[in-house]
């Protein structure tokens, strides 16, 4: 406890008399610093007229006062904290914690010690009421009168501003209780406060602070302090970025026209009413649901927006404008040839320069209401952030309320505005790549691509939260979350779940997923990040490649990163960073696992499914802008990590190999070469190197076309093989930057093939056509002696169910066999294989690998091929039944055969649709052999307009049995 003598309390009475004469801001000063001094424990407080705003009367927010210190009714009052987003923290030890520390270690800790603490506690929480009560009464009443304002209730028109931020179909802006505000950077948004009493110009001092992250801050960008300025009414933001292009003249003379929807290059919002003309607040045409004042405990009803002023209010007329020069297909250009001569370049980077920046201005006051325009700057930091109105007077900045806003807000990327690095000029393609809400992901083999249907539904409103709460989970600093480099490369490590991570999905390949999901039954998107959510961040099982691309487009669409699935068939991955793949064979044409040494693992995908982004890469030269290579998958750590990208798809074509970030990895996915030995005892190190006809890496790369859709078929894909590779696999380029990446040129003799001119037997492992699921099929091998000798050769011809990763899951059947061919002539080596032989032996995708080898005894002549096709399965028939319209029950089948002469148990049904469906799985009973499923289900459509439902069906004896539907649903 601290004292004071009595000359010092006489030195400060004197003091508190002479300062309180007049009562000016002298004497609030002079009796602040009095009770300051009084004041046994002191600790940071915001002050009113000298008097702290948090006080409750008596020590308990540094003692520990016990029970018997309350009054009758009263409850144990808690440490009072300053709010708001700039609240500090003081480290340091109160008196209590000082005066338990010495009971504790005191030698006379008698049973009266708890007891004497609680008393003083007491007696010096009376002292301190007493004294406070004698200084409240030297305060003139009329002091309170300057109070700051108080908050009531603000407004983010949340539905207004999402159709100029191109956010519309979020159903978080939608939320009936409290919609959140979806906004994109580099735009314009309007909110409003109302306050307890009219704004007063002259005294009253307003900050609007924007805070992102648990420690916002001011030089990292993440903690905004916009102070109002009435000198700045008519809203600050006249010009459009667009407009830079279109001359300066033209931004004094805004046209109260609209542009059509739609128009390429549309940025933001623009005021265009002068400022002599009274300035209309935007009206929201649907119910709100208000959230607690400042100053309540009651929670109001819904009703239309309490901020819309009184009677018909139209909005503010808005103008778009679009640029009307050409563009690159991706720069930061803002047209030439239509500058306006009355503007400079030095006016023009001017205005650049404050359109970078956090801005407000105010569009209109209405008595106590205040409607704010703010801009978001184009670089800002994407993700939730919060809002928070400071409130104070003149000269008393300390002396201020602090009103935190319920909503989440939610600022995106904006691929609409040429500023972002993720624009996109192309609005068919912002069409289709941001979005689009569902897709089509391929699989299959190169010959018999098979594109499935994928709902990525980013609008649903479990997307956006369960992206911030992975984003979080990433590590990622938030003031680094502005650049689509560093948000990508967090996404790519996040979505797949591994040992050193809580990550989104686990994967597995090995077929057993009794303790979770199959990969093959998830129908699309939401359904996994809301069991990502529900289950505590756990994750979720299980996922393959083609899973992880369609949740890596949800999250990219849903941030507004402009993203594409894309699939490289016959995908090399190569651990020994030789750019090769190299596998081994015995004499009989078995394959040795790992290699000779055990220590190769290399392997050859059937097809691996990426994604691709759009954005400008201001890391790299000019020229590598534009689709950016990420992979979800994990395959290779990179610093220490397993992440892949962003690759420049341009670097990966050109082979610019030394760019950022993992462009060799992809490279090699793509240009590898597959390399095949067999064992030869006349080889000086075991083996010999085998020819083949064509398999190759990175024979066919696919995405979806954006200009089509095949619900039926699969006329729908668009091949961009020479976006990423040059069409020559053997062109002096491509052999160059492997040469040089693999640095090994004292190995390149095992690599190398035998003398070419000794090979005079032609080999042929001829395509098998789509084969129906439960049908038989033939291999066939040809072979042509072209020499004047007969040859004796062995040959090996293999069927086995392989997974996509082409590991080997078992052997179907195979053929072997040592004979002659006589000069000149032709035979023919056949396989055939039963729906019996492979039926309980498929795997994943139902991917049947042959493989041939040949080996001429005269020649040494080794040769080998393989090729993979799928079993095709029954195609799902979905059919909606009426007409549907929103909130009617609506009726959809589904209906299939069973080709199989085998029950079909443990199945069930799972059905999605946006707007219409959210994801749902239907337990099913037993299908007999051959039975024709016919199921009814029952659904109620929530939004309007074409709504696509996709379904699948999984057995434990078939799966990936799918379809989809066009549903037209009226308003």
């Amino acid at each position: 406890m601290c004292t004071v003598s009595k000359a010092s309390m006489e030195k400060m009475s004197s003091s508190m008399t002479s300062s309180m004469t007049g009562m000016g801001l002298g004497g609030i000063t002079g009796l602040t610093t009095a009770l300051s001094t009084l004041s046994c424990v002191r600790e940071p407080q915001i002050t009113i007229g000298g008097m702290p705003s948090n006080y409750v009367p008596g020590l308990s927010a540094s003692y520990n006062i016990s029970s018997f210190c309350h009054r009758p009714g009263q409850t144990r009052r808690c440490p009072m904290q300053r709010a708001g987003p700039s609240a500090q923290h003081r480290p340091g030890r109160s008196h209590s914690t000082g005066a338990l520390h010495r009971m504790k270690h005191s030698s006379r800790n008698s049973p009266n010690t708890q007891y004497t603490h609680n008393l003083i506690c007491k007696l010096a929480d009376q002292n301190e009421r007493r004294r406070r009560h004698d200084t409240m009464e030297m305060i003139p009443p009329n002091y309170y009168s300057q109070q700051p304002l108080k908050v009531e209730l603000t407004e983010f028109y949340s539905r207004d501003n999402s159709k100029d931020h191109h956010t519309e179909q979020y159903e978080l802006v939608n939320d009936n209780v409290l919609p959140n505000p979806v906004l994109r950077r580099g735009q314009n948004f309007f909110f409003a406060v109302r306050f307890d009493r009219t704004y007063d110009k002259q005294q009253d001092v307003t900050r609007i602070v924007f805070c992102y992250g648990p420690k916002p801050s001011v030089t990292k960008g993440t903690r905004v302090v916009l102070s109002v300025n009435w000198n700045t009414q008519q809203t600050i933001f006249q010009h459009s970025r667009d407009m830079m292009g279109l001359g300066m003249a033209r931004m004094q003379d805004i046209s109260t026209t609209t542009a059509p929807v739609g128009t390429m290059g549309t940025v933001g919002t623009i005021s265009t009413i002068s400022a002599m003309s009274p300035i209309c607040g935007i009206r929201e045409t649907t119910t709100y649901g208000v959230r607690r004042s400042s100053f309540s405990n009651e929670t109001m009803s819904l009703q239309h927006s309490p901020l819309s002023p009184p009677g018909p209010i139209e909005r503010p007329v808005i103008e778009r404008y679009s640029a009307t020069t050409q563009h690159s297909s991706y720069g930061r250009s803002f047209g030439s040839g239509h500058e306006s001569h009355h503007g400079s370049m030095n006016n023009l980077a001017s205005i650049c320069h404050e359109m970078d920046k956090w801005d407000i201005s105010v569009q209109r006051q209405d008595g106590n209401t205040i409607t704010f325009q703010v801009h978001v700057p184009a670089t800002a930091p994407v993700g939730v952030w919060n809002c928070w109105v400071q409130t104070s007077r003149v000269g008393q900045r300390d002396n201020r309320h602090d009103y935190k806003c319920d909503e989440d807000i939610y600022i995106l990327f904006n691929p609409w505005c040429r500023e972002d690095t993720v624009y996109m000029d192309n609005d068919a393609f912002r069409n289709e790549y941001v979005l689009n809400e569902q897709g089509k992901i391929w699989c299959g083999t190169w010959r018999q691509p098979i594109g499935r249907k994928w709902i990525y539904g980013q609008f649903d409103d479990v997307v956006l939260p369960a992206c911030m709460y992975l984003l979080e989970r990433s590590g990622l600093e938030h003031s680094e979350r502005g650049n689509p480099v560093r948000v990508c490369r967090a996404i790519s490590s996040m979505i797949n779940a591994n040992a050193d991570d809580d990550g989104l999905m686990v994967g597995r390949y090995d077929g057993e997923y009794k303790d979770g999901v199959s990969p093959h039954a998830w129908t699309g998107s939401v359904a996994i990040l809301e069991r990502y959510l529900t289950d505590g961040g756990r994750p979720v099982e299980y996922g393959q490649c083609w899973v992880f691309s369609g949740l890596v487009v949800t999250i990219c669409r849903a941030l507004g990163i402009p993203c594409r699935s894309v699939t490289n068939y016959v995908s090399a991955h190569d651990t020994s960073r030789t750019f090769t793949v190299d596998k081994y064979f015995d004499r009989d044409g078995n394959e040795v696992p790992n290699g000779p040494d055990e220590d190769c693992y290399d392997s050859c995908w059937n097809f691996h499914v990426w994604n691709d982004v759009w954005m400008q890469r201001l890391d790299l030269p000019q020229g590598y802008s534009g689709w950016q290579i990420i992979d979800a998958t994990p395959q290779e750590e990179a610093e220490a990590v397993y992440h892949c990208g962003p690759a420049s798809v341009e670097a990966v074509r050109r082979g610019e190999v030394g760019f950022q970030y993992d462009t060799p990895f992809m490279y090699g996915q793509l240009n590898s070469e597959l390399c095949l030995f067999q064992e030869e005892e006349n080889s000086d190190w075991g083996f010999i190197r085998m020819s083949s006809n064509q398999y190759q890496v990175g024979r066919k790369i696919l995405t979806k076309n954006p200009s089509r859709d095949d619900d039926e078929g699969d006329s729908d894909l668009l091949e961009i093989t020479p976006e990423y590779k040059t069409v020559d696999s053997s062109c002096p380029e491509r052999l160059t930057v492997i040469a040089s990446c693999r640095g090994y040129q004292r190995l390149q003799q095992y690599y190398e093939f035998p003398d070419r001119n000794l090979e005079d037997v032609h080999f042929d492992l001829m395509d098998i056509d789509i084969v129906p699921y439960g049908q038989p099929f033939d291999c066939t091998m040809n072979i042509q002696n072209k020499s004047q000798e007969d040859r004796t050769i062995i040959c090996v011809l293999t069927a086995s169910a392989c997974y996509y990763t082409g590991a080997i899951a078992s052997k179907l059947r195979r053929a072997q066999g040592e004979f002659i061919v006589r000069a000149g002539q032709r035979e023919v080596l056949k396989l055939h294989v039963t729906p019996q032989e492979y039926m309980d032996k498929l795997v994943d995708h139902s991917i049947v690998k042959i493989h041939a080898m040949a080996y001429v005894k005269q020649t040494r002549q080794a040769w080998s091929d393989e090729d993979d096709f799928p079993l095709h399965k029954p195609r799902m028939q979905v059919q909606v039944r009426s007409q549907p319209s929103v909130g009617q029950e609506c009726s959809v089948t589904l209906s299939f055969q069973n080709p199989l002469t085998v029950h079909l148990t443990d199945c069930y049904f799972t059905v999605e649709g946006p707007g219409v469906q959210r994801p749902r799985q239907i337990r099913f009973r037993d299908v007999k052999p051959g039975e024709f499923v016919n199921y009814q289900d029952k659904f109620i459509p929530r939004r309007s307009g074409e709504r696509r439902i996709v379904a699948t069906f999984s057995s434990r004896e078939m799966d990936e049995i799918f379809g989809c539907t066009v549903a037209n649903v009226r308003g």
